[in-house]
């Protein structure tokens, strides 16, 4: 008779049955989850980002007949002329101006809409700080307004909430080439009788609701910075259809003189001319603006479709009837939800072959020196010295702004970049968040 079968308790039979299963799905289990690249593990982006040409034969062609002219000055300058023509066909302005900066054609439209000392505007507390310089150069005061979580751009609810008898304008920055909530802030400055100024200098092609980005404001402004989407090394232009304004920007950006019906000088200004060199480029690029503006539109619309839905990852959000233009991509890190600060994740990012970096700019532009010191005009702040103002910037809260700055993350997109490296930068962001998640 053969020996029976020993008895076999339930417990020790679950016990031996859960090991072997833990074992069978062990290399499952670590294959789900790849080596970093920090680690020794292969890369994630596989081909490195090469920027594509900026300039070339149309430029050249264009800088070749300006050469050809006897005057490099703008005023009935040919390629100013041209400039503004090719301008128009994708903004039709009746009124545009060409200028030597973005931060120009913001004061440019600062005074053309009247600011004056004391008189405040409200604008985001992200953003280059030449969107202010004209405010404080006419003596107005900045306002600096909360943002959208993930938009990055004006909380038209906190707008209204910091409307005073004092307030006069709103400088809508379209961050990152994101089209603000125009609409809803249009309606504010309406209902308010304020002006809305916007600021297009990151926005270059970008369109709200369909339909060419500056259309909605009062005056609108562009930056043609070397950095910018299109570029002409420095330069701007500052546009209106409103009569209040548009006959102005002309005078505003040429020492206060009308150099069409003349008449001396009936207002005050600075110089802020753009030269025919400069106008020569401008024309040209203007030519390249859709395909470059379309491809970043594209590149930055596929990220988002591929790191949707990756806990603790908050990607840009963009309006579905909109099209940002992404100077750059701006994608929010929960600390919460992961085994690792911003820094590292970045770094293990960065390794995987992506070109990104933490955060945009260091702190909101009311926490820096000259703010908290009020030291705007040699040390001091004459409106505030006056009595016309009783802002204290060291007392400014925006705090979806700090919360911005401490858990964003800044990737880099181009004309030049492929769909391929998209892919790659999205498999890393789900390969590093997989590694570090909670």
């Amino acid at each position: 008779m053969k020996d029976q079968p020993s008895a076999v308790s339930r417990r020790d039979f679950l016990a031996t049955t859960s090991a072997a299963l833990l074992v069978s799905q062990a290399p499952a289990a670590a294959a789900a989850t790849p080596k970093l690249a920090l680690q020794g593990g292969e890369k994630a982006v596989k081909t490195p980002v090469k920027r594509a040409r900026r300039w070339g034969d149309l430029e050249r062609e264009r800088l070749n007949a300006m050469l050809e002219q006897d005057s490099l000055l703008y005023w009935k300058g040919p390629q100013t002329a041209l400039a503004l023509e090719r301008f128009r066909k994708i903004h039709p302005f009746k009124w545009a101006h060409t200028c030597s900066s973005g931060t120009a054609a913001l004061h440019i439209a600062v005074l053309a809409a009247g600011i004056g000392p004391g008189d405040e505007v409200i604008t985001s507390p992200i953003t280059d700080i030449g969107t202010v310089i004209g405010v404080i150069y006419q003596h107005g005061v900045p306002v600096f307004a909360d943002l959208g979580a993930s938009t990055y751009n004006l909380d038209p609810a906190d707008v209204e909430r910091r409307i005073t008898p004092r307030t006069k304008a709103i400088i809508a920055v379209h961050l990152c080439g994101n089209p603000c909530d125009l609409r809803a802030l249009k309606a504010i400055a309406d209902k308010h009788q304020l002006i809305l100024i916007e600021d297009c200098c990151q926005a270059w092609g970008a369109k709200y609701r369909g339909q060419p980005i500056g259309s909605v404001g009062h005056i609108a402004c562009w930056s043609l910075q070397d950095t910018k989407h299109i570029t002409c090394g420095d330069g701007g232009v500052v546009a209106s259809s409103d009569e209040r304004f548009g006959p102005l920007l002309q005078k505003c950006g040429d020492k206060g003189a009308d150099r069409g019906k003349g008449g001396g000088f009936q207002m005050f200004a600075t110089n802020y001319r753009m030269s025919e060199p400069q106008a020569a480029v401008l024309a040209a690029q203007l030519e390249r603006l859709e395909g470059f503006a379309g491809a970043r539109a594209r590149l930055g619309r596929l990220l988002t479709e591929k790191i949707s839905g990756i806990p603790g990852i908050l990607p840009h959000q963009v309006h579905p009837e909109d099209r940002c233009v992404y100077w750059f991509y701006f994608m929010r890190f929960k600390e919460a939800a992961f085994r690792c600060n911003r820094a590292d994740f970045v770094k293990a990012l960065a390794a995987e072959g992506v070109v990104c970096s933490a955060g945009y700019i260091a702190v909101p532009l009311h926490r820096e020196p000259v703010f908290q010191k009020h030291g705007f005009f040699a040390g001091r702040w004459p409106v505030k010295e006056m009595g016309l103002t009783a802002m204290d910037f060291t007392k400014h809260h925006t705090p979806e702004v700090e919360a911005i700055l401490q858990n964003g993350i800044r990737f880099v997109i181009h004309e030049g970049m492929t769909e391929a490296y998209i892919d790659g930068v999205a498999e890393a962001v789900r390969k590093v968040a997989a590694h570090y998640a909670v």
